[in-house]
């Protein structure tokens, strides 16, 4: 019992470290990689989708697996296979819109701020807490309600309320990076501030504001999918998740799958770029 011990200790060793020294950070880059999976996906699904989702193709009410239909249809007779599939690729785009879109004028604000400094830093950090000071969610439901439902209002109003975050993310990492030698360096030797911030302040934010967009993709999608829910996306027949999971509410007890279908795509999404995003974070960390 004493010597088997200790060589099952090392086989158990062997077997847990076989696979991150062939391949480092392994499992964390399959986890990154998701993102650009369901990006191409999405792009695909015109092709990928069965049936046209806005037209009836079978039977009303048809339980999934019933009549090739692999997640049934709906109360007229769509395919609600092609209608999730339609609804989670606009929704992965969405998100992906609302992420850039934020990076962008996020990360402007924040770069700006912080490598300005004095009164333009606080003038445009001002306006940035005003904006985080307001409940996000209902600042993007008024911003709809003002400009009226519908998807790209929908876009509008979410990145709206999204940006202050970056912004803040960004300015904290050039404040900081502003004070290291190298950078001091470069102002001494008459590195001009567009030049310092593009080349030797702006890359060392971009890591952190890439990880915090990553790990927003999941909370982005729910906050679509959410608003999409209370009616302030497309309009009807338009293939949207949270839209198309409240019509059909009432059919939850009988044809439980009308509803719930669109639930699961929305999950399904929410979970990748979760995953995608805490990947990502641990990658950073290891080579940090």
């Amino acid at each position: 019992m004493t010597v088997a011990l200790p060589a099952l200790t090392r086989l158990r060793g062997a077997r847990i470290t076989v696979v991150p020294r062939a391949f480092p950070g392994g499992w964390n880059w399959i986890g990154v990689s998701l993102i650009g999976v369901v990006t191409l996906v999405a792009v695909a699904v015109p092709i990928l989708a069965p049936y046209d989702p806005l037209l009836p193709v079978g039977m009303p009410l048809s339980a999934p697996g019933q009549h090739g239909f692999l997640l049934g249809t709906d109360n007229i007779g769509r395919d609600l296979l092609s209608r999730v599939l339609y609804g989670m690729r606009a929704s992965w785009f969405a998100a992906l819109a609302v992420v850039a879109s934020g990076l962008l004028v996020g990360g402007l604000v924040g770069l700006i701020a912080g490598a300005v400094g004095g009164w333009v830093d606080s003038l445009l950090m001002r306006i940035t807490d005003a904006f985080l000071a307001l409940p996000a969610p209902v600042l993007a439901i008024a911003v709809v309600a003002a400009l009226g439902p519908g998807f790209t209002h929908t876009l509008i109003a979410v990145s709206i309320v999204w940006w202050p975050f970056y912004a803040r993310l960004v300015r904290g990492d050039i404040s900081a990076l502003a004070a290291r030698p190298h950078v001091e360096a470069a102002k001494l030797s008459g590195v001009g501030p567009i030049r310092l911030a593009v080349r030797h302040l702006l890359p060392g934010a971009a890591p952190g504001a890439l990880v915090a967009a990553s790990l927003d993709l999941g909370t982005l999608i729910l906050t679509l999918a959410s608003l999409s829910f209370l009616g302030l996306g497309q309009a009807a027949p338009a293939p949207e998740l949270g839209a198309d999971a409240a019509r059909n509410l009432s059919y939850f007890l009988q044809q439980w799958w009308i509803p719930v279908m669109p639930g699961l795509g929305v999950a399904v999404l929410a979970l990748i770029g979760t995953v995608a995003g805490d990947c990502l974070r641990n990658l950073m960390k290891k080579e940090g």
